[in-house]
């Protein structure tokens, strides 16, 4: 049995533990949450067990977001086990309560505490974007392979179902080689086009975050993108900051948060794949009226035909499912086992199955560290306003935006 520590009691939590529960209603998995880490020893008990602790904040975002998800206690994930409490995640390693850590902390804080833990000899699975920079993931990634440490990232893009089926018609040749991507939206219907989004600040400051869209959404995208059609060889970017102020409002109207971001809130990118393949992907917090995204996003072209979400439609012929195609069905075992297609659930066990020896997970800490440099390219592009190279960003020698960040943090001198 695994022991697990909950290091972060962020809104995001109640999905992670919803997945939890469901990998040990279905016997996939044999661990406990063991240990809760909050700002305070407070703050965790709101999520040790029903009916003890704090009252839960209300969920934030629309219906279906993972941030929205119905509150949950450990205590409902597996009654028979409650975690310790703890303030810090220090007192935490040192109580050595746990073999592995779930990290929900703002990004700013992943590089550190991830480190941590794995000097401690503790695997991460961390939540996505996996750092606040590519330097700061960078060292991620190096300590894990130091001390011989699993790090993982909860990015939950390829697990889910649509995509595995996209990958599969890509990747079979069902398509044919990739010729075009678009991928983006324009509004939130809950953040849009001036709202604190999810109600947390930080997402807004440079120094916390690493920037906006670009990289709070921008990993999810890219993660897409690269599971399907390949890796992005160069991104050119624009950005832009429509909202001076964002605020929070309060039940009786008035404001009950206010930020005055230093990050964008929009971009809009092209991009080069590896393959030669191009492609366009944006994102916007900002926008009045109605939201706008593609249809079916991404939307691939192929040289064979059109690939829309699951609807595949070949050059001259009648629109069909993917999951219809012969071949696909075939896969639905591996890809969900026990029938289980909750993403979070499915990247969790794909986490405990790598560190108990098993392959190396989907969504390691290399993906997450390609879907930064990605995400970071944008922004790179966009503060130089030229062409980027992915791969300048992943080594290092394209860091000009990501300088301010790493001198905060003490991961570098501005040059």
């Amino acid at each position: 049995m695994l022991r697990i520590g909950i290091v972060g009691t962020a809104r995001i939590l109640p999905s992670h533990l919803r997945g939890m529960r469901a990998l040990l209603q279905a016997g996939l998995a044999d661990f406990r949450i063991t240990a809760l880490v909050g700002r305070t020893t407070a703050g965790a008990m709101a999520f040790r067990r029903r009916g003890e602790g704090p009252a839960p904040r209300p969920p934030v975002g629309a219906p279906g977001d993972p941030l929205a998800a119905e509150h949950l206690y450990v205590s409902d994930v597996h009654p028979d086990t409650l975690p310790e409490c703890f303030g810090d995640v220090r007192a935490m390693l040192d109580a050595g309560c746990v073999d592995a850590v779930l990290l929900l902390t703002p990004v700013h804080l992943h590089h550190t505490q991830a480190i941590a833990c794995l000097e401690a000899g503790v695997h991460v699975l961390c939540e996505k974007p996996l750092a606040v920079s590519v330097r700061a993931g960078r060292a991620m990634v190096e300590a894990a392979l130091r001390h011989g440490r699993v790090l993982g990232v909860a990015e939950g893009v390829a697990y889910d179902a649509t995509v595995r089926l996209q990958a599969w018609a890509v990747r079979g040749g069902v398509v044919g080689p990739v010729e075009m991507v678009l991928m983006g939206g324009v509004g939130t219907g809950a953040w849009s086009p001036d709202r604190i989004v999810a109600e947390t600040p930080w997402r807004h400051r440079k120094l916390e975050a690493g920037g906006g869209p670009s990289i709070d959404i921008g990993v999810h995208q890219f993660d897409h993108i690269r599971a399907v059609a390949g890796e992005v060889a160069e991104v050119t970017a624009m950005t832009a900051r429509f909202a001076p102020e964002r605020v929070t409002p309060g039940p009786d109207g008035s404001v009950s948060q206010r930020v005055h971001p230093d990050v964008e809130d929009t971009f809009h990118a092209v991009f080069r794949l590896a393959t030669g393949g191009l492609g366009h992907v944006s994102f916007s917090w900002a926008g009045h009226g109605d939201p706008t995204f593609w249809p079916g996003g991404p939307v691939v072209y192929g040289g064979r035909g059109v690939l829309k979400g699951r609807r595949w439609q070949p050059e001259g012929g009648a629109e069909v499912d993917l999951a219809s195609l012969a071949g696909a069905e075939a896969q639905q075992d591996a890809w969900f086992p026990g029938g289980i297609r909750d993403t979070k659930a499915l990247q969790f066990l794909d986490f405990l199955r790598a560190v108990s020896g098993g392959p190396t997970m989907e969504a390691d800490g290399d993906q997450g560290l390609a879907d930064l440099a990605c995400a970071m390219a944008v922004l790179e592009s966009a503060a130089a306003r030229q062409v980027v190279r992915v791969a300048d960003v992943l080594s290092g020698a394209v860091d000009a935006y990501q300088r301010p960040i790493d001198t905060a943090h003490g991961l570098g001198g501005l040059t």
